[in-house]
């Protein structure tokens, strides 16, 4: 069973950093493309960034862009993305879900979440001014 599950998230002053990982398992292939979204109350769900895992493009959204970097970690039966949040900002505050669609690479319609048919259970990120 495909499963996603976040954590890493947490509370941080602004300018601070904090690491969210997504630990991936049950793919078939290691070849995943993974997302990160955010939401924040009262906001519409946005793309963060997107990753395929074991080599391809990597996409940020250009409000994260110089701050955020992903990087992979790639186990026999699990895939882990991590998403390295630096230079916080209090706009940054939101619940994060992971999401994932195995054997497709990362496009420039990253962003759309229907492109992916997996999610995590989010993860809360905080960030006080």
């Amino acid at each position: 069973q495909v499963q996603l599950v976040e954590s890493g998230g947490g509370s941080v002053q602004a300018g601070g950093s904090l690491r969210l990982s997504c630990a991936a398992s049950g793919y078939t292939w290691n070849k995943i493309c993974m997302a990160w979204f955010r939401q924040a109350p009262g906001k519409e769900r946005e793309g963060v960034g997107s990753t395929y895992t074991g080599g391809g493009n990597t996409y940020y959204a250009d409000s994260v862009k110089g701050r955020f970097i992903f990087s992979e970690d790639i186990a026999e039966n699990t895939v882990t993305v991590y998403l390295q949040m630096n230079s916080l900002e209090p706009e940054d505050a939101a619940m994060y879900y992971c999401a994932a669609i195995e054997g497709r690479a990362c496009s420039l319609s990253w962003a759309d979440a229907r492109r992916y048919n997996v999610w995590g259970q989010g993860t809360q990120v905080t960030v006080s001014s």
